[in-house]
């Protein structure tokens, strides 16, 4: 049994998780269990699915959340998220990306189309009952945003709701033409609890203290945090640079100088939207101490890229490593047990970590 972890609503008196939240591996199963198991996750975009009858193996979370899944484009055009094992012996069914004409094991012959509904199996004849629901391929709930696609394998929430509360920002940038630039992805491996790594992002508090050149750019003073059910939105504001949106007419920001949206959505994603398109951060959890972070890019204007509060993003992460991991270290302290908020910068923590105390307390369902 974990045990019960409590965030006092009033961010005026409450107090962090404790540094046991971290380090316990018994914490760090039920946070797979109760808090990942039961969101949505990144599962990719819509550019390998552009023709119909194309599918491709998929998971969530690689060495986290292992569940074989793969997607598919049917005849009509619609986007399945499937199981990808057999309903009649657990083989894999696609083992490689490629056009379908159906999906067939490769075991038994066992036949699907490409919206997972089952529709042959040889020598099942006699075979009394057959077929039933439960042979058909599971599926599972996804969602389209612009290019980017979400599922989930059994998520507590509608995710319609967070991508209405980024389009209300957004919405306006030409997300159907974003183009992935993979010379600019990179992949990070950072030695501290995924959590820290989220702490961190979720507040600008540090933003003086560790990020001298992005501090250069963005006003600290009006740097705001706007909380939703299960995502937030922290907005950097312009000093010292030209680089902002060109907000349009009946914009709820219209008028400001807006350098940087930068949206967490629960409990591991990050969609920093910035004049020339969007950066993707997706947080995987390896293990207790080690964690990785992906950072995918989407361009709708390179012309303003490398300016602003959207340039130099490695030097940023490098620097954030760096007092994660010093996080991560500080919490093994027997003098350490939890932090107080700053009501002013840390209304983002306190959000997060108030998800994660509801989602670890409450009961399983069936």
């Amino acid at each position: 049994m974990i045990p019960k972890f409590s965030i006092d609503p009033d961010i005026r008196k409450a107090s962090t998780l404790p540094s046991s939240f971290y380090r316990h591996p018994e914490v760090f199963q039920a946070l797979r269990e109760k808090v990942f198991y039961r969101s949505w996750q990144w599962i990719g975009d819509t550019t390998g699915l552009l023709e119909k009858g194309h599918a491709a193996p998929s998971t969530l979370l690689p060495g986290f959340l292992d569940e074989p899944l793969l997607l598919s484009k049917d005849g009509e055009g619609k986007v399945h998220c499937l199981s990808n094992v057999c309903t009649h012996r657990g083989n894999l069914v696609v083992e490689n990306e490629g056009k379908y004409r159906k999906l067939v094991c490769g075991y038994h012959g066992r036949r699907f189309g490409l919206d997972g509904k089952f529709e042959f199996m040889p020598e099942f004849g006699e075979t009394l009952d057959f077929p039933r629901p439960c042979d058909d391929l599971h599926s599972f709930p996804v969602r389209r945003w612009g290019p980017f696609l979400f599922a989930g394998l059994r998520p507590a929430f509608d995710f319609q709701s967070v991508i209405d509360r980024m389009e209300e920002r957004v919405g306006f940038m030409p997300l159907d033409k974003f183009k992935r630039d993979v010379t600019r992805d990179k992949d990070y491996t950072i030695h501290a609890h995924w959590a820290l790594y989220c702490d961190n992002y979720l507040e600008g508090f540090h933003i003086p203290f560790v990020h001298e050149d992005l501090d250069a750019v963005l006003d600290y003073g009006n740097y705001e945090t706007v909380l939703y059910d299960h995502c937030n939105l922290q907005i950097g504001y312009a000093e010292g640079t030209d680089e902002v949106f060109d907000l349009p007419e009946g914009h709820m920001d219209r008028g400001k100088k807006v350098a940087a949206y930068y949206f967490w959505v629960y409990p591991n994603m990050m969609f920093n939207f910035y004049p020339w398109g969007c950066s993707v951060n997706l947080v995987n959890p390896i293990d207790l101490s080690r964690t990785r972070v992906s950072f995918l890019t989407y361009v709708c204007d390179p012309s303003k890229l490398d300016k602003g509060a959207g340039t130099g993003l490695d030097k940023v992460e490098m620097e954030d490593e760096a007092v994660v991991e010093g996080v991560h270290k500080g919490i093994r302290s027997r003098f350490y047990q939890a932090g107080r908020f700053s009501p002013a910068r840390e209304k983002g923590v306190h959000h997060f970590h108030s998800l994660l105390a509801r989602y670890l307390n409450r009961e399983e369902e069936n």
